[in-house]
Parts: structure tokens; sequence; C-alpha cells
């Protein structure tokens, strides 16, 4: 019989630069930081981040080099 190991849990938090990190669930997010999501294991947290921070740009730099055409 195998023993299953436990899976650490982690949830993503997210700065006001849209910077994106994971960090351990159940743990308050660092000052400047907020959970986004449920908690997940390490892999699908990073995956998360993965898909979704696709430039790693702050938000102030990104917002400076748009032109207005691609602004929202």
């Amino acid at each position: 019989m195998h023993e299953q190991s436990a899976v650490s849990t982690h949830t993503v938090v997210v700065n006001r630069a849209e910077q994106y990190s994971i960090w351990p669930a159940g743990r308050r997010p660092p000052v400047g930081w907020r959970t986004i999501g449920p908690p997940a294991s390490r892999e699908t947290c990073l995956g998360f981040i993965a898909r979704t921070w696709t430039d790693m740009r702050p938000l102030e730099l990104r917002r400076t080099t748009e032109s207005p055409r691609t602004r929202p």
C-alpha cells in the first residue's frame, strides 16, 4: 500500500502593479497584495499565473507604453 503525501495548498496573489505570485493558503498575503481565487495546488496556481500574466511589465509601464488605439 502506498502512502499518499499531503498536497500543500497555495493561493494566487496579485499586487497593484498586476504582478502575480503564489502564497501559502491560510496565510495573510503581504502588504500590498491581495488573494484571488480559491486555494489550489502549487502547480494549479502556477498554471493560472502562466495563462493570466502574459505581460510581465508592471501596470504603470504597460499604461504608458500603450498607444491610444489599444487602450480600452
